[in-house]
């Protein structure tokens, strides 16, 4: 785990993500009650910012430090510090999941647990490319086609799309985007 912390505090350091929320997040949010999110992998705070500005109370997970100490300090905000490969959510307790450029597939069934009834899951990551992409490299943090489709059956899906697009480094990347959400009891 300390050498994971090590790198990814690094990364961000050297290779800041953008300031802005993710477009599918800016989108999608109005679907979800306002009431708690949570914010896996949440990095710098870019979604978690805008979810608490929209009046959620956010649960921002992540393993680097140094991203947890770049969000806010407000009332809004539980910074959360954990290693992500042997977090568990918790069972009914969101409103909101947001879950942008990360991957761990233990989370699929926890995820759809983890929601409240009528509550919103909002997942974004990168996809199995083959060709000139800038995708990660190893096959574990890849979706492959339709697996997040498939992983989320048994919510109702609102939007789902595999494509390409360009990143703010100018790199060419797979991602594909589901938009779900737990039918209200």
């Amino acid at each position: 785990m300390y050498e994971d912390k090590e790198r990814w505090n690094k990364r961000h350091v050297e290779k800041p993500m953008r300031k802005n929320v993710e477009p599918i997040v800016e989108k999608y949010v109005d679907l979800a009650h306002v009431g708690t999110a949570l914010d896996i992998a949440c990095g710098t705070g870019r979604n978690t910012h805008f979810l608490a500005e929209k009046g959620f109370v956010v649960d921002a997970v992540d393993l680097s430090d140094y991203a947890l100490s770049c969000l806010k300090e407000d009332e809004k905000i539980n910074k959360i510090e954990v290693d992500l490969d042997s977090y568990t959510l918790e069972n009914n307790k969101y409103d909101l999941i947001v879950n942008i450029n990360y991957l761990q597939r233990r989370f699929f069934p926890q995820i759809k647990e983890a929601l409240k009834s009528g509550g919103v899951v909002i997942f974004e990551t990168f996809i199995v490319a083959h060709g000139d992409f800038d995708n990660p490299a190893n096959p574990e943090y890849l979706l492959r086609k339709n697996e997040l489709l498939h992983a989320f059956i048994g919510l109702d899906i609102v939007y789902y799309e595999e494509k390409d697009e360009i990143n703010l480094r100018g790199e060419k990347i797979r991602v594909a985007s589901l938009v779900a959400q737990k039918r209200a009891c």
